[in-house]
């Protein structure tokens, strides 16, 4: 079972006016083939369907404890798409004035259309999120060399993006999953060299650039979040991943550690009414009826 707070991993800033093309471009990070919910539904299944968890349960924890961290990147990364979608169109109260007339000459017409200025299940030319993105193959270390594979794609997109972008709620939620991805890096390389002897650490950081040079990434490197990987769970479940999360950073040489729970969070930002879209469609009057109805019966 999962539990679910309401809390976002880190805050993201808020901005007066977003960037539509910007918020375009960071649909990829969450809906294309390198994106989150690519990492979320690729360890989700893997996890689901591990064979011997007995025998082989240090790898199924890292594996699920992993999975329910991507929960929060894909909230994360749909959070940031929302909030670069923040004041990109305006309310007159009269359609005829052409509210939603940015949307015309965006990247993304089918945002503005469909969904009310916020994130789509889609990467950033459109093209929704498939379920053939989903590698389980069965085998352990074929499962554990793609993810591998996948968290080095998907830090490889991160970067581009960043550099597509100046706006800064992308680049702090990009800086902040930088640092969190290339943890996963790590894991799944040091995961490897237990199951098979293959040192892939060797390989690491692909591309040959450390977060360190990202402004938005050294902070959270500076608060150690390269070094941790967090159990997602209160009970002492899925504690096993110590036996391959041990030993120092290649990076830092810092000390790498488990921490049982969760981050501490932060607080959800609130979307506005956005009367032009007719969202949520609840008018002043309706909340009124509503309250009403909602203390009935109390």
């Amino acid at each position: 079972m999962f539990k679910r707070e309401n809390k976002l991993l880190i805050a993201l800033p808020i901005p007066e006016h977003g960037d539509p093309n910007a918020a375009a471009a960071v649909q990829e990070l969450l809906g294309g083939k390198f994106g989150e919910m690519s990492t979320l539904n690729n360890y989700m299944y893997q996890s689901f369907n591990f064979r011997r968890k007995d025998k082989l349960k240090p790898f199924y924890d890292l594996v699920a404890s992993i999975t329910a961290e991507e929960f929060g990147h894909v909230e994360l990364v749909s959070t940031a798409i929302n909030l670069l979608s923040r004041g990109n169109t305006f309310d007159t109260g009269d359609p005829d004035v052409t509210p939603l007339r940015a949307g015309k000459d965006s990247r993304n017409t089918y945002q503005f259309i469909a969904t009310a200025q916020t994130a789509l299940a889609g990467d950033s030319m459109g093209n929704p999120w498939r379920g053939d993105y989903v590698f389980n193959s069965g085998n352990l270390v074929l499962d554990l060399l793609h993810n591998f594979f996948l968290e080095v794609g998907a830090r490889t997109h991160k970067m581009r993006v960043y550099e597509m972008t100046e706006h800064e709620t992308a680049r702090e939620m990009i800086g902040y999953l930088l640092v969190r991805g290339g943890t996963h890096v790590l894991a799944y390389a040091k995961a490897l060299e237990i199951a098979t002897g293959v040192d892939v650490k060797k390989m690491i950081p692909i591309p040959d650039l450390s977060n360190s040079k990202f402004d938005h990434a050294r902070k959270f490197e500076e608060q150690g979040l390269n070094n941790v990987l967090y159990t997602w769970n209160d009970v002492g479940d899925y504690t096993d991943i110590k036996q391959i999360w041990k030993g120092n950073n290649p990076e830092n040489g810092e000390q790498l550690f488990v921490q049982q729970g969760t981050p501490k969070g932060a607080p959800i930002p609130n979307l506005d009414d956005l009367p032009e879209e007719f969202a949520p469609g609840i008018d002043r009057d309706d909340y009124e009826r509503i309250a009403r109805r909602l203390m009935e019966n109390m």
